[in-house]
């Protein structure tokens, strides 16, 4: 007898004959008896679904947290990355585009228990599930997180939030935090054009949920230029965030590069940052960023009561803490919603690749 090359998977179910319907995802792939899904990692095999990158790590590095990015939850610290091969999303653009669209799984083997001594050998607080979406690999990050879990780290997820409300619930109690990362917007057209995706609905309830689950969310908006800039759906996106999210959510806006099958574009100019910056601080968020534009004064938190420099950022780096033990602003006493506090001997941290 053969012996199965995967690891069981559990989001799916049995249709008819022999096919499942996996639902990690919201593609909701409906498999044949030795095909796979959308995203080249999850197999029918006899009427079982199996993982074939479990335990497969394509791309493991030490990141600042603030690469995720995340500026408002353990600022300065530092996280173990994880990626493996496959994708559900086609992103023209994608920076990570020869693991993502990989056909053969393959990879390092990583086990969820080697994967957490590692981190913790690197001087980890956390561990970090990046580089393609986590969601497709489900199965083998929770059994990371739930090692972390009991080595003291904390879990977070860099995600398209085009996750199912199944995976949510397998996921969402065990995750501490969760980078959404939209694409021009969420904007429908640009999605099925550049993404392979048909809609934003599924990102926006699944950020929705996480954040009522206690999981600290935070979100990114990618501006391609010229065919990903949309100030009507940068609004719709605001006001969403403000609505379900909260206006104290940080809002990170994105600069643009040439990559994959997009090297034909510029970078995103910053002046339009800056206009999107206006639009969604018009809407009323308190915490909005510019990301990819290293030495911006946007990079910086800002107390929303008093416009006091609150965190002075450089790229991934903090160069200044204004806040009190209870991160309140020294200015005005306003509280800041950050997750954790800058540690007194924070030293800062640069991606560091782990052979």
């Amino acid at each position: 007898m053969t012996a199965l090359v995967g690891h069981p998977a559990t989001l799916f179910e049995p249709t008819s004959d022999a096919k499942v319907r996996c639902t990690a995802c919201a593609r909701y792939c409906t498999i044949p008896d030795g095909s796979h899904g959308f995203c080249f990692v999850r197999k029918n095999v006899g009427g079982r679904l199996l993982l074939l990158s479990y335990g497969k790590a394509s791309a493991v590095q030490v990141d600042p947290i603030e690469k995720k990015p995340l500026s408002h939850f353990h600022p300065g610290t530092r996280v173990y990355s994880i990626g493996t091969v496959g994708c559900n999303w086609r992103c023209a653009y994608c920076q990570n585009a020869e693991i993502s669209q990989e056909h053969e799984v393959v990879g390092r083997s990583l086990p969820p228990r080697v994967a957490v001594a590692e981190a913790t050998k690197f001087g980890c607080s956390g561990v970090t599930f990046t580089y393609n979406e986590p969601s497709i690999f489900a199965e083998y990050a929770l059994d990371v997180i739930q090692e972390a879990h009991a080595a003291g780290l904390f879990a977070n997820f860099v995600t398209n939030g085009y996750m199912t409300p199944e995976a949510v619930r397998l996921i969402g109690p065990h995750l501490d935090a969760v980078s959404v990362d939209f694409k021009g917007s969420g904007e429908p057209g640009f999605l099925r054009k550049y993404v392979a995706a048909t809609g934003p609905e599924p990102i926006f309830e699944s950020a929705a949920d996480l954040q009522k689950r206690g999981v600290h969310v935070e979100i990114t908006d990618l501006i391609v230029p010229q065919v990903g800039e949309s100030v009507e759906a940068t609004q719709k996106l605001a006001r969403f965030v403000r609505d379900e999210l909260g206006p104290s959510t940080p809002f990170h806006l994105l600069r643009f590069h040439p990559d994959y099958r997009m090297m034909d574009l510029p970078e995103t100019p910053v002046a339009t940052l800056e206009k999107l910056h206006r639009v969604v601080k018009a809407e009323g968020l308190d915490y909005v960023y510019l990301g990819n534009v290293w030495g911006h004064p946007l990079e910086h938190t800002y107390c929303p009561r008093c416009g006091t420099i609150a965190v002075r950022r450089l790229g991934f780096t903090i160069k200044s803490w204004r806040l009190d033990p209870e991160n309140r602003c020294r200015k005005c006493g306003e509280k800041i919603p950050i997750v954790g506090r800058l540690a007194d001997d924070y030293v800062p941290s640069f991606a560091t690749p782990i052979s």
